[in-house]
């Protein structure tokens, strides 16, 4: 896992993005959990979608491309200075979503149901409104309160 993050961190330097402002960092998350959660709408219902379940639907490619982008946010709450046991309950949340979709066909229906993305910016958000409470999003805009 320290590689992993190794990487995330030399990765990050190159891209020049800040990594330990608490504002900007719950602007990427939900940003990125948005466009892989419920970028789209499923016609004729309210049901979002987004790249996790569409891309998942490539065998083997797929799921590790999500797994691995779904990474990129517990490497965020990383950043955060989140506990060791909310990481592991996210990478949980991933490690499930990326082996259930590794199941033909009912892999990927359950991707339409299993949204870990979510449930990690939702374990972000709580972080973030305890120990950062002045930060926040007014219409997609990351200020001070």
């Amino acid at each position: 896992m320290e590689k992993v993050n190794a990487r995330f961190d030399d990765l990050a330097a190159r891209l020049a993005i800040d990594t330990q402002d608490p504002a900007k960092i719950r602007q990427r998350v939900e940003w990125l959990e948005m466009l892989l959660e419920r970028s789209l709408t499923l016609p004729g219902t309210k049901m979002g979608v987004g790249l996790d379940s569409i891309v998942g639907l490539v065998p083997v490619i797929g799921d590790i491309i999500t797994a691995a982008m779904g990474a990129y946010i517990v490497w965020e709450g990383r950043n955060l200075g989140m506990s060791k046991w909310q990481l592991a309950r996210m990478s949980g949340n991933i490690l499930f979503d990326t082996l259930v979709g590794a199941v033909p066909v009912a892999g990927d229906a359950l991707d339409f149901l299993f949204k870990s993305n979510s449930r990690n910016l939702k374990i972000i958000k709580r972080h973030l409104d305890k120990h950062h409470p002045t930060t926040g999003i007014i219409e997609g805009k990351a200020v001070r309160k």
